[in-house]
């Protein structure tokens, strides 16, 4: 009795451990992203400790179960600063952390390294990094764990959502209102939710272990193998012009492979005693081993075709790495399929030699090693000063960071030159599009551009209210600040000061932190009020309202910016702060 007593309270305190360990991590991150919207962090500073508090807590929640949670801890808090580092390398690679954040194929890149790591820490825990039926158990255990875990932290979301419905009937909103949209509690209770789902799946590895999903699997290797001959009959044949407009071949192609590869694996089992016993089976496999060469050799053909007639670009890259890694499979399954007996073992082992490359060009992706974007950058560049100017794609140059920048500055070089007239025109024409472009990464740099001049010239009150300014300027548009900056450029009348002045205060007094009225002095002589604050962790717009009724305009207006300007003014205590100018200022909540 007292043995099940004891194992209940060790349940109990690692379900209550993982739940805050995902609690804390969603209150941090919240706290971050607060940070970050305060201009307290710099960008990178933000990016980086963002990046290690999500991979550190998934590998304390994946790890914890499989090993004890303070041995999680340890492993997973160097491994993070190791990933979350080369992701901070990589961003690099771009002037601002927003347009890394577009190009997904790194973030990718560091799923894939973590993923696979994970399971060769818990191995080296135990039997060794390279015991296969401890590598093979836990990667496809942490599948069934993570995807339990998922579907009940969905759960929980529905039953709170379910439940505030109900309270709203009877008029009790409260479950809505302490959630609140940007809030910390929402992140709180995802990440305990998670912890929870984890440590629940952790201890019922007998219920979720994947032995269903893995037999279920296994006699798909035949009708696979089947549908590969005839590919391969029918190619010689037919060619690959009957593939759907706009479906990329090679990807295509990858994915085949990738099913062999996962059904040979599955067929090969973790060790002799669990391999599949089945003949049809076995036969299929080695068939789809020894042939997996074909659409590996078709798709780097593919990739080949495709960046001989436009050049690289980092998806091609990306591209051309995975049919690398394909290959690696191919000729080591190949090998192993001619081994005849033994070729289970064979297959085990190529299957730890790959992961180990997997993880190699995962993490050289992250380096400047492997820089895809400067390698594109350089290639573009190549054809376009020995092709046609038919043959560029200024709009991708855009896209590739400073390797991009530099690539774009060399052709604006080549521009120059005499005979380059058509390029130095498709150029203008590109700059003339990029500025009526709706594109995210265009627009993010636009919108510090048009930043960092607003700051330069805008008058801020308090001059030490620079971090709250920046946080709530980030709230309103390009468009809107590009407005703003004309009318602090445009002069007061008869003198040099800025048409505009920034003043924060604490206007609400039942909100945390500062708010703002801005004053801008349109070129028509009347001056504008802008009112911003923060609600739910969100920038709002409020309107501007004068406790007699009418705010100072034009002379008046451009004589209260002036003013400001000088000094902030006083803040009278009442329900709404007050700025303590003629007629009173107040910002409507």
């Amino acid at each position: 009795m007292g043995t099940v007593g004891d194992l209940m309270d060790f349940l109990t305190l690692r379900r209550g451990s993982l739940a805050l360990a995902g609690a804390l991590a969603g209150a941090g991150l919240w706290l971050l992203d607060e940070a970050g919207l305060r201009g307290l962090l710099a960008e990178r500073l933000h990016f980086l400790l963002a990046a290690w508090g999500v991979i550190f807590f998934a590998a304390v929640l994946a790890m914890t179960g499989p090993l004890r949670l303070r041995r999680a801890v340890a492993l997973a808090a160097p491994f993070a600063a190791v990933v979350a580092g080369l992701m901070l390398v990589a961003s690099l690679r771009y002037d601002l952390v927003a347009q890394f954040q577009f190009a997904g194929l790194s973030f990718l890149a560091a799923a894939v390294l973590v993923f696979v790591a994970m399971p060769m820490m818990i191995a080296a825990q135990g039997p060794g990094w390279r015991d296969y039926p401890t590598l093979f158990a836990e990667s496809w255990m942490l599948v069934v764990r993570a995807a339990t875990a998922v579907v009940f932290t969905g759960l929980v979301w529905g039953l709170i959502w379910l439940a505030d419905a109900l309270l709203g009937l009877v008029g009790l909103g409260v479950i809505g209102w302490l959630m609140g949209e940007g809030g910390p509690v929402a992140r709180m209770v995802t990440g305990a939710a998670l912890g929870l789902g984890f440590a629940v799946a952790g201890e019922n590895t007998d219920l979720l272990a994947p032995d269903l999903i893995l037999r279920l699997l296994r006699p798909l290797a035949v009708p696979l193998l089947a549908v590969e001959a005839v590919f391969v009959v029918a190619l010689p044949l037919r060619g690959l012009s009957g593939l759907p407009e706009g479906l990329s071949a090679a990807g295509l192609l990858l994915g085949l492979a990738a099913g062999a590869v996962a059904l040979v694996s599955v067929v090969a089992e973790r060790d002799e005693v669990l391999a599949d016993p089945g003949r049809m089976t076995g036969l299929a496999a080695r068939g789809l081993a020894m042939l997996l060469p074909v659409p590996v050799a078709l798709a780097g053909w593919a990739v080949w075709l495709r960046v001989a007639q436009h050049g690289w670009t980092p998806g091609r890259v990306f591209a051309a790495l995975l049919v690398a890694l394909a290959a690696g499979y191919a000729l080591l399954y190949l090998l192993a399929a001619l081994r005849g007996a033994g070729w289970r073992g064979a297959v085990r082992r190529a299957n730890v030699a790959m992961a180990v490359a997997v993880m190699a060009v995962a993490t050289l992706w992250l380096t400047p090693v492997l820089d895809a974007e400067a390698i594109s950058a350089r290639s573009q560049v190549a054809r376009i000063e020995a092709s046609s100017v038919e043959a560029m794609d200024l709009a991708a140059l855009d896209r590739w960071g400073s390797a991009g920048a530099v690539a774009m500055a060399r052709l604006e070089a080549v521009a120059a030159e005499p005979g380059r007239e058509a390029l130095a025109g498709a150029l203008s024409a590109h700059r003339d599009m990029r500025a009526e472009s709706g594109d995210p990464v265009v627009m993010a740099e636009r919108t510090e551009a048009v930043l960092e001049a607003l700051r330069a010239v805008m008058p801020v009150q308090p001059a030490t209210a620079t971090a709250t300014r920046d946080m709530l300027l980030a709230g309103v548009s390009a468009v809107e600040l590009q407005d703003w900056l004309e009318a602090c450029r445009e002069p007061l009348p008869g003198s040099t000061r800025p048409g505009c002045v920034f003043v924060v205060a604490d206007l609400w007094r039942d909100a945390p932190g500062e708010e703002a009225v801005v004053l801008l002095r349109e070129l028509s002589g009347f001056v504008r009020y802008e009112g911003l604050g923060m609600k739910g962790g969100a920038v709002q717009r409020r309107s501007v309202a004068s406790m007699e009724g009418m705010l100072p305009d034009r002379e008046a207006g451009s004589a209260l910016i002036a003013e400001l300007q000088d000094a902030p003014p006083p803040v009278e205590v009442a329900p709404l702060g007050v700025l303590g100018v003629d007629g009173g200022i107040l910002l409507l909540p």
